[in-house]
Protein backbone atom coordinates (compact mmCIF):
# COMPACT_ATOMS: atom_id res chain seq x y z
CA UNK A 1 0.00 0.00 0.00
CA UNK A 2 1.05 3.52 -0.51
CA UNK A 3 2.85 6.05 2.09
CA UNK A 4 0.15 6.87 4.80
CA UNK A 5 2.68 9.78 5.92
CA UNK A 6 5.76 11.22 5.70
CA UNK A 7 7.65 13.47 8.17
CA UNK A 8 11.13 15.11 7.63
CA UNK A 9 13.33 16.63 10.21
CA UNK A 10 16.39 18.57 8.93
CA UNK A 11 19.13 20.11 9.98
CA UNK A 12 19.64 18.27 12.76
CA UNK A 13 22.99 18.86 14.81
CA UNK A 14 23.80 14.73 14.57
CA UNK A 15 25.95 12.66 12.50
CA UNK A 16 23.97 10.52 10.17
CA UNK A 17 26.28 7.57 11.38
CA UNK A 18 24.67 7.59 14.74
CA UNK A 19 21.18 8.30 13.54
CA UNK A 20 21.43 4.93 10.57
CA UNK A 21 22.52 2.80 13.92
CA UNK A 22 18.70 3.29 15.90
CA UNK A 23 16.93 3.77 12.79
CA UNK A 24 17.79 0.19 12.12
CA UNK A 25 16.68 -1.27 15.13
CA UNK A 26 12.83 0.52 14.06
CA UNK A 27 12.44 -0.29 10.07
CA UNK A 28 9.93 -2.54 9.21
CA UNK A 29 8.16 -2.42 12.46
CA UNK A 30 5.27 -1.04 14.02
CA UNK A 31 4.87 2.23 14.90
CA UNK A 32 3.71 1.89 19.15
CA UNK A 33 6.73 -1.28 19.05
CA UNK A 34 9.34 1.31 17.81
CA UNK A 35 8.32 3.87 19.92
CA UNK A 36 8.79 2.00 23.03
CA UNK A 37 12.44 0.80 21.27
CA UNK A 38 13.46 4.22 21.15
CA UNK A 39 12.19 5.08 24.70
CA UNK A 40 14.28 2.49 25.86
CA UNK A 41 17.10 2.89 23.29
CA UNK A 42 20.66 3.32 25.08
CA UNK A 43 21.77 5.76 21.72
CA UNK A 44 19.45 8.52 23.87
CA UNK A 45 20.49 11.91 21.52
CA UNK A 46 19.78 9.54 18.13
CA UNK A 47 16.84 7.96 19.58
CA UNK A 48 15.18 11.09 21.05
CA UNK A 49 15.35 12.84 17.90
CA UNK A 50 13.91 9.48 15.52
CA UNK A 51 11.32 9.76 18.61
CA UNK A 52 10.32 13.61 17.74
CA UNK A 53 9.94 13.04 13.93
CA UNK A 54 8.32 9.14 14.70
CA UNK A 55 5.29 10.91 16.95
CA UNK A 56 5.30 13.71 14.26
CA UNK A 57 4.61 11.29 10.97
CA UNK A 58 1.91 9.71 13.37
CA UNK A 59 0.25 12.84 13.71
CA UNK A 60 0.18 13.39 10.15
CA UNK A 61 -1.47 10.52 9.84
CA UNK A 62 -3.76 11.23 12.17
CA UNK A 63 -4.94 14.84 10.79
CA UNK A 64 -4.90 13.48 6.73
CA UNK A 65 -6.77 10.33 7.89
CA UNK A 66 -9.21 10.58 11.10
CA UNK A 67 -11.32 7.44 11.09
CA UNK A 68 -7.34 5.74 10.75
CA UNK A 69 -6.63 2.69 13.13
CA UNK A 70 -3.31 3.96 14.56
CA UNK A 71 -1.86 0.38 15.56
CA UNK A 72 -1.98 -0.63 11.98
CA UNK A 73 0.81 1.73 11.17
CA UNK A 74 4.61 0.69 10.66
CA UNK A 75 7.11 1.85 9.97
CA UNK A 76 7.91 1.76 5.81
CA UNK A 77 10.78 3.20 5.14
CA UNK A 78 13.54 5.14 7.19
CA UNK A 79 16.74 7.02 6.40
CA UNK A 80 19.32 9.41 7.50
CA UNK A 81 20.76 11.57 4.91
CA UNK A 82 23.80 13.75 5.61
CA UNK A 83 22.99 17.59 5.61
CA UNK A 84 25.24 20.40 4.51
CA UNK A 85 28.35 20.22 7.50
CA UNK A 86 29.91 23.11 9.15
CA UNK A 87 33.67 23.77 8.57
CA UNK A 88 35.77 24.69 11.52
CA UNK A 89 39.68 25.12 11.57
CA UNK A 90 41.73 24.09 14.53
CA UNK A 91 45.29 24.92 15.00
CA UNK A 92 47.96 21.91 15.22
CA UNK A 93 51.46 22.18 15.30
CA UNK A 94 54.28 24.08 12.85
CA UNK A 95 51.54 26.26 12.37
CA UNK A 96 48.99 24.02 10.46
CA UNK A 97 45.09 23.92 10.49
CA UNK A 98 42.99 20.98 10.48
CA UNK A 99 39.68 20.85 9.13
CA UNK A 100 36.66 19.89 11.33
CA UNK A 101 33.43 18.80 10.37
CA UNK A 102 30.72 19.19 12.12
CA UNK A 103 27.88 17.10 10.62
CA UNK A 104 24.34 17.48 10.71
CA UNK A 105 21.36 15.36 9.20
CA UNK A 106 18.30 14.93 7.40
CA UNK A 107 15.53 12.34 8.90
CA UNK A 108 12.98 10.71 6.98
CA UNK A 109 10.10 8.66 7.97
CA UNK A 110 7.67 7.17 6.17
CA UNK A 111 4.84 5.22 7.25
CA UNK A 112 2.47 2.56 5.42
CA UNK A 113 -0.55 0.94 6.56
CA UNK A 114 -0.24 -2.71 7.43
CA UNK A 115 -2.91 -4.98 5.38
CA UNK A 116 -5.82 -6.73 7.27
CA UNK A 117 -5.45 -10.14 7.30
Amino acid sequence: MAEVSISKGKYIKISPQKVRLVADLIREKDAGEAVTILKFSKKKKAAEIIYKVLNSAIANAQVKFPNLDVDNLYISKIFADAAPMMKRFRAVPRGRGVRILKRYSHITIYLSEREEK
